[in-house]
């Protein structure tokens, strides 16, 4: 199915798709395109494909097992796009009470591996823009399965996860492509924060340089590390006592 302007991410969620189906059966109700494809500035070389799988059930051990491998086979298959595939498998019961209950989820996500990990509040606004903002590759509107979310909802949702990120940034100390992640997702969240809408995190950013233009040179630098992750002949430490700074004056502003 031609759901992206790319044949090739066409041909790797086409892929994807039978491959879940194959294992999950009737247990696969709908599966959801979202992030960069969807919002825009998505690029070829360093962009991820993120998808929403809605289930009928819980996954099980064997399931999980079999998705497990499913997900590494497919890397290997594909190596340009190994650490660049998320995939958020949750069942439709969870997705009708996103903002009353929390629950287990399966997940995997760029830098983290297949793994069960709690879905709860912090999560809100990930449900919000997969309600407002995916496109259905396979099942129900998503409207229909997951429950309403006000604007103003997720824009607190926004304002809880920013927040977080006091602790999150102690982690990106070893790594600048950690470091440009950090930055830009707060570029992201102060944007969203302040107009009440997600964009890319490229618009994002140009945004906030904008505003911001004290710190434009370091977004700058941000958006060329998210280019060049590959590169590893740099001074990751070097970086680190900026990134912080800039982390925590964005949550100062959203405060």
């Amino acid at each position: 199915m031609d759901v992206t302007r790319y044949s090739n991410v066409n041909e790797l969620i086409d892929q994807l798709l039978l491959r879940m189906k194959s294992i999950l059966g009737e247990m696969l109700v709908g599966l959801y395109l979202e992030g960069s494809l969807i919002m825009g500035d998505f690029d070829l070389n360093i962009s991820d494909i993120d998808l929403v799988a809605a289930l009928s059930a819980d996954i099980d051990d064997r399931k999980f097992e079999e998705l497990q491998k499913m997900h590494q086979d497919f890397a290997t298959a594909h190596q340009e796009w190994d650490d660049r595939i998320e995939v958020c498998y949750i069942t439709v019961d969870a997705l009708k009470t996103v903002k009353s209950r929390t629950t287990m989820i399966v997940n995997i996500s760029p830098g983290e591996p297949f793994h069960r990990v709690e879905s709860n509040k912090e999560w809100l606004m990930n449900w919000y823009l997969t309600r407002e903002r995916s496109k259905t590759l396979f099942g129900p509107e998503p409207k229909t399965i997951i429950e309403a979310i006000s604007k103003e909802e997720f824009i607190h949702a926004v304002g809880e996860h920013a927040k977080k990120w006091t602790e999150y940034v102690k982690d990106t100390e070893h790594a600048r492509k950690k470091q440009a992640y950090a930055i830009l997702t707060m570029c992201r969240a102060l944007y969203a924060y302040k107009n009440g809408d997600q964009v890319s995190k490229k618009q994002a950013a140009l945004w906030v340089q904008k505003q911001l233009p004290e710190w434009s040179s370091l977004i700058q630098n941000a958006l060329l590390w998210r280019e060049e992750y590959r590169n590893e002949q740099v001074d990751h430490e070097a970086t680190y006592p900026e990134t912080v700074k800039f982390v925590n004056d964005i949550i100062e502003r959203i405060l």
